[in-house]
């Protein structure tokens, strides 16, 4: 028996309810047990205010009169209250879930598309675009996805209901490999839908695609997974001090020296350089440090038209290039270090924490494995002490983490004291630098 009306808000939210129970016990996988439960709704668990109207009785007429032609349908069994059949239902059941065409009438009946439906279509368009995406993230990203599928597990960042978040998720994947410089969202957004707005609508589901691919971000913020992207929300400055020379593939040359105490580097101006050169180079990761090194270490004064910058005792060593990562170093940070002669001695100077030895592990996994690390050592954080803060769960467990990176080899000694004293040390801690 067919049926063919269009239901009344109230039987909507009854039905509806049932088959959000039944999508979610398919995805977890219960209806593959021997027994299936039954699959119930109370109505009194249900917002049904005009069903249970004591001044117009018109609503719960026409709801029960729908519901008893489902019912005869073998669609739903209706239980009503004690003494008030055919007057006011306590509850309603769907029918064994094992009867998949009688529940495809009720998906049919409220123009409802069955999950499973949703899931073959989104399995569909991934595989279709899956070849365009080489060995790399994107490839991992869009391949845990699809094994979250066949799991019949949830495959957010994706939506099985809304093709268009799909589609556009996937023109973005596409996209990325045309960023080569630092690129606002806006800008981006117009490239790729002519709309200034739309990728800022997902780009927190961009987010978790590419932690999806690349472990390493998962702990890192949002704005600097986007930032490893070459997506910014406003072009960036690189912060530099010092005596660096930048030489570009036109073959100018830009000497900062004269800048002083620093300069804003536009990042984006970063991809058109051919070659850096220093004497040696500090890298800070933090601002408020980076311009309390400059304004203590690098302050310079006129003597007879002559520039000249205030050396450091000879216990403590000079840099003449002083460069702020801002945090883990962006691309174009990586790639002024990386056009530095390889003799060019490179030291990091971080918090006593995870962040900053995972930002050492990232220098020298990425720009060069001889880079050194500066006011990182045990020393540093007994004589601070009073500024040290206490080690979290969370910090203890990133911290074990980097004993097991072989790049930080040399730094085993230094991590472990951290776990036994239960101490962590940011650099505006440290007093003596």
């Amino acid at each position: 028996m067919s049926v063919s009306f269009i239901p009344s808000p109230d039987v909507a939210v009854v039905l509806n309810a049932l088959l959000d129970i039944l999508e979610r016990r398919s995805q977890n996988n219960e209806t593959r047990t021997t027994q299936p439960r039954i699959i119930k709704v109370v109505l009194t668990d249900l917002h049904l205010p005009n069903y249970f109207s004591q001044t117009d009785p018109t609503a719960r007429i026409i709801a029960n009169e729908q519901l008893q032609i489902l019912e005869r349908a073998n669609l739903i069994h209706l239980n009503w209250i004690p003494g008030e059949t055919g007057h006011l239902l306590q509850s309603i059941t769907l029918s064994k879930t094992e009867h998949a065409t009688r529940n495809n009438e009720l998906f049919h009946l409220l123009s409802r598309t069955p999950i499973a439906n949703n899931r073959t279509r989104l399995e569909s368009l991934l595989l279709a675009d899956k070849f365009r995406f080489q060995d790399d993230w994107r490839a991992r990203a869009i391949n845990t996805i699809l094994n979250q599928l066949k799991a019949e597990r949830s495959p957010a960042p994706f939506s099985l209901t809304d093709s268009n978040l799909t589609l556009d998720l996937l023109a973005v994947l596409q996209a990325l490999p045309t960023l080569t410089t630092e690129t606002p969202y806006r800008v981006f957004s117009v490239r790729v839908f002519n709309d200034s707005k739309r990728f800022e609508v997902i780009k927190s589901q961009l987010v978790t695609l590419a932690r999806l691919g690349n472990p390493e971000w998962k702990r890192i913020p949002a704005e600097e997974v986007l930032r490893e992207l070459n997506l910014v929300a406003n072009p960036s400055y690189i912060h530099l001090s010092g005596d660096w020379q930048f030489i570009t593939d036109s073959g100018e040359i830009f000497n900062l020296e004269g800048f002083t105490p620093s300069i804003g580097f536009p990042a984006a101006q970063t991809s058109s350089l051919q070659s850096v050169c220093a004497e040696s180079v500090l890298c800070i990761e933090n601002l408020t440090t980076f311009h309390q090194y400059v304004n203590r270490y690098t302050g310079t004064h006129v003597n007879n038209g002559t520039r000249n910058i205030s050396s450091r005792s000879a216990a403590e060593r000079t840099h003449d290039a002083i460069l702020c990562t801002f945090g883990n170093p962006s691309p174009a940070i990586r790639r002024i270090l990386r056009l530095l002669p390889e003799i060019t001695p490179i030291y990091l100077w971080s918090d006593l924490d995870y962040g900053g030895f995972n930002i050492l592990s990232q220098l020298r996994r990425y720009v060069s494995e001889k880079i050194q690390p500066y006011l990182m050592d045990i020393e540093t954080l007994e004589a601070n002490i009073p500024c040290a803060r206490p080690l979290t769960p969370s910090d203890r467990t990133n911290l074990k983490r980097l004993l097991l990176r072989p790049e930080l080899h040399d730094m085993r000694s230094v991590i472990e004291h951290l776990l036994k004293r239960g101490l962590k040390l940011e650099q505006e801690g440290v007093e003596n630098f």
